[in-house]
């Protein structure tokens, strides 16, 4: 075979390719979607792939981690923060969204939390143990006698920050003696991986895990908190924490 059959084509300047394109196209006066719209069946035209970079599986700790975890938090003695990494356990809720719970989103008589505006700017109710309803009590009435409005929230009455819970977090991991660090994703992926594995349907876990794709938003729309708390209540007493 020839050195001329080998060879890789040669290839104008990117910037100088785009200039000529430029030309054709100014006169069109084009604005972002319609140039937008051009490169994509260019690519299309063209059979160019977007690469994309695998996806990597998250880190989940095991029940023995989580053990040693909370019992490092529970000998911490600190109320406020047994009561913050119980509920990022139990509600499997993303740290954005549990600093943003107010009191007022609170229902102890039917253990749920509301959670506003979550990701994806959607609306949900997340359940907890009847369990931990009482502690969960005490605390906001700790917090009510201080008029706090959220349901995290310090001394000088401003609400926690994603950064600071994260931090928290760490130095619990660290005190834990655990090889790998703790971060609220880990604690929300054990809760759904947990709740995987006593054999409930995801159809049941959808619908307070806000972790929803466009093609399961058409099945589990349809399918009520009850149904899901249901089944949550049903296993959460073997949960290890």
């Amino acid at each position: 075979m020839s050195a001329s059959t080998t060879a890789s084509p040669v290839r104008m300047p990117a910037r100088k390719k785009a200039r000529e394109l430029a030309r054709h196209l100014r006169g069109e006066h084009p604005d972002y979607d319609y140039l937008k719209q051009i490169f994509r069946h260019l690519r299309a035209e063209l059979e160019i792939e977007i690469p994309r970079a695998p996806k990597r599986l998250p880190h989940v700790p095991s029940e023995d981690e989580i053990r040693r975890y909370y019992e490092t938090v529970w000998q911490g003695r600190r109320p406020g923060d047994i009561v913050l990494i119980k509920t990022l356990l139990y509600t499997g809720a993303r740290v954005s969204e549990v600093v943003n719970i107010r009191l007022a989103d609170v229902d102890l008589d039917r253990c749920q939390m509301r959670i506003n505006q979550g990701k994806g700017g959607k609306d949900r109710v997340v359940p907890f143990p009847n369990a931990f309803k009482e502690t969960l009590a005490l605390h906001m009435d700790r917090l009510r006698e201080r008029q706090a409005i959220y349901l995290f929230e310090s001394s000088w009455k401003k609400k926690y920050s994603d950064r600071g819970v994260r931090r928290l977090l760490e130095r619990y991991a660290a005190a834990a003696g655990l090889e790998r660090n703790v971060s609220p994703d880990q604690l929300r992926h054990f809760l759904l991986t947990w709740l995987k594995k006593q054999g409930i349907d995801d159809a049941l876990i959808q619908p307070y895990s806000g972790h929803a794709t466009r093609k399961s938003l058409e099945i589990y729309s349809r399918l009520s908190i009850g149904e899901a708390q249901d089944e949550y209540n049903r296993v959460i007493d073997r949960f290890p924490v």
